[in-house]
Formats: structure tokens, sequence, C-alpha cells
């Protein structure tokens, strides 16, 4: 009895050690791969699994923090302005000293990083932080995302950052013009809500000469006729807020324009207009010319000169251009509508029997309206 019982006995061990194979024996690129996809808190939990898996979190290329995801003191009754911010401070502080740990015990190199705080400008401990990124790894991919009225100013370590690929900054300061040798491997940039001087941002944007996408909200920055460096890579330009207070939007983004010759996709969303003459600004860039330029969208499209002085420049540049959007909030009279269709239409360069269908939308669910052409 006892011997025809042992095959079986046998065979359910070697299942056993089957099972526990598949899982430590995992390639480490696999391993990686999972780790990545777990926050951070729960990749650190899978060194329970087994010896081999005690410390495969420490070497997870991919760190990313969230206050939101610390647990909080307090249950959020609190009844008072000092006791929220007590307890957000709490939070703060228990962020960061999670972020500490980690990055004691990490053990290989940092591709990509996320932190997402309510971070003020007083907050030295992301300084040491930046600092430690920027002397021990090759981080690829960076991404701030602050949430503070009394924004955080960045240091200059971070301009040491030079592999970096990706540059994801909001409700942060930029105050000095940066001293670096620029971000050679830099492909994507976004700037939102970032505040930032006209020198700082000229010579960021000057000093990435690899870029191919730039995101940017709330510019108010005046440029000078161009930049000093042409933005030959740059094939996606997304501005949200936009604004032509004070001179500021258009110059700006006509100054954009002419230094991005290869733009494939042009995306506004405008903030604000003052009605003034700006056909003057506009014959300083007359030489400019979108070959490549296939998509124009702008959203919160409104029926004055200035903005549609934008969407004419554009327009009789862009020989190939294939898709125009326009989006406005406001309800527009349907004669209105076709009698802004007929003057951008004019406006219109195409070439070589290339068709362009232009499109004017409300962004208001109760207007509703589409109105279509293509030409």
């Amino acid at each position: 009895m006892t011997r025809g019982r042992q095959p079986k006995v046998k065979a359910k061990c070697l299942s056993k050690v089957e099972r526990v194979d598949r899982i430590t024996t995992l390639p480490r690129a696999i391993v990686e791969t999972i780790l990545c996809l777990l926050p951070i808190k729960e990749a650190a939990r899978t060194s329970v699994l087994s010896r081999e898996w005690r410390y495969n979190w420490t070497t997870i290329p991919k760190l990313a923090f969230y206050q939101d995801h610390v647990k909080k003191s307090s249950d959020g009754s609190e009844t008072s302005d000092l006791e929220r911010a007590r307890n957000n401070m709490d939070t703060r502080c228990k962020l960061i000293y999670v972020i500490h740990q980690v990055l004691l015990l990490h053990q290989g190199l940092i591709r990509e990083f996320t932190l997402s705080m309510d971070a003020h400008y007083t907050c030295f401990e992301i300084d040491q932080i930046l600092l430690h990124l920027s002397r021990n790894h090759a981080v690829k991919k960076l991404r701030f995302d602050f949430y503070d009225d009394n924004a955080y100013c960045l240091p200059l370590s971070l301009f040491s950052l030079h592999h970096l690929t990706d540059l994801d900054l909001e409700n942060c300061n930029i105050n000095q013009k940066p001293i670096f040798n620029g971000f050679g491997s830099l492909t994507s940039l976004s700037l939102i809500s970032v505040k930032i001087s006209r020198k700082a941002l000229l010579h960021l944007l000057s000093n990435c000469p690899s870029l191919k996408c730039l995101f940017m909200s709330l510019v108010q920055v005046s440029v000078s006729q161009e930049l000093p460096t042409s933005l030959i890579h740059l094939k996606y330009c997304y501005i949200e807020e936009l604004s032509f207070k004070d001179g500021y939007g258009l110059p700006f983004i006509a100054a954009l324009i002419k230094c991005s010759p290869n733009l494939e996709t042009i995306d506004l969303a405008i903030k604000s207009v003052l009605l003034h003459e700006y056909s003057v600004t506009l014959e300083k860039y007359s030489n400019v010319w979108l070959e490549h330029l296939n998509e124009l969208e702008i959203g919160y499209f409104t029926h004055v000169k200035p903005v549609l002085e934008l969407v004419k420049f554009i327009l009789a540049r862009s020989p190939n251009l294939k898709k125009v959007s326009l989006l406005t909030n406001s309800v527009v009279d349907k004669n209105e509508r076709l009698e802004m269709l007929k003057t951008l239409r004019r406006s219109t360069r195409t070439t070589g029997g290339n068709c362009c269908t232009l499109s004017i939308a409300s962004l208001n669910l109760k207007d509703g309206f589409l109105l279509e052409e293509t030409f």
C-alpha cells in the first residue's frame, strides 16, 4: 500500500517544484516589466515571495511616487485650515521619507522618475532628490507634477540630467537662466503652468536640438523675431491657454512656427484676446513656409481679427494642409460661420491637387453645430 502511494507523492512534489521554477526563473526583463507596472509599495512587497525575489524590486528602472497614494493620518474631517495644512504636511513628510528609503536601497539605474506632490517653493527635499538623480543615474524620463499655489522653484541640478528624452513639468518655477550644454537627446518637452522667464525659455528651447513634441500652457513670454536655434525636428506643437494679451501670444507662436519648418501638427487653445492690430507683426514672418503641416486645430476660436490673422497666416503658408478644425465655445450664427469659412478659404494655399477639410464646430454641447467644407 505504501509503495503504491509513493509515485503519487513524488509526482506531487515535482509539480510543486515546477510551479516554483516558473516564477523564480522568469527572464529578468519580464520581472522588471511586472514590477514596473506595480505601485512602488506593491513592488517592494514582492520581496516576500521567495529568496530570489527579495531584492528584485531594488533594481527596477522606473520609479513613481504620488502623494495621493500616501495614507493620511486623519479621516478627512478637519474643521480648520490649520488642521488641513498640518495633515497635508504630514503626508508630504511621509512621502519624502519613502522616497529617501527607496533611493537608499535602490541598486540599479533609474531610467524613469515621476513625482506628484504638494510642493511649495521651500521644499528643499526635492533639491536633494534631483541632486541624487543627476549624480548617480542616467534618467531618461522625468515628470514633476506639483500642485501648490506657491510654486516650487527648480534647482540648477535639473539641467545636469543630460540623458533626458522626456521632460514633463507642471506647476513649478524656472527663475534663472539654465547654465548647461543642452538636452541633446530630449524629444518631448511639456511645460504646464510653468512660470519661466523669457531668457530661460529661449535658452531651454534653443538647447533641445532633437525636440519633436512640445506642450506648453500659460505662455506670457515676449520673444524676439526668431529663436536662436532652429527646431528642425519639431513635429507636434500644442499650446493651451495661449494669451493674446499685451502682445504675448501672437509674436511667440509666430516666432516658434518660423523656427520649426517641419511641423506636422499645430494644436492651440486660446485663452484671451485683446483687439489690437497685429498684421504689422506678422509681416516680419512673410518668409515662413510650412511645407509639412498636415493638421491645424484651434480651441476656443473667436471671430476677432488677431485670431483670424493667425489662422490666415498659417493657411497661406501650408500647401499640404489636410485638416483645419476651429472649435468655438460661443453661439455663432450660421451666416457668420459661412462668412468665416469663405474668408479662410481665400487664404488657403493647397497645391498639387491636395484637398483640405475646414470645419467649425462648437464646444458647447447645447449648441452642437458642425459646419464643414472641403476644398
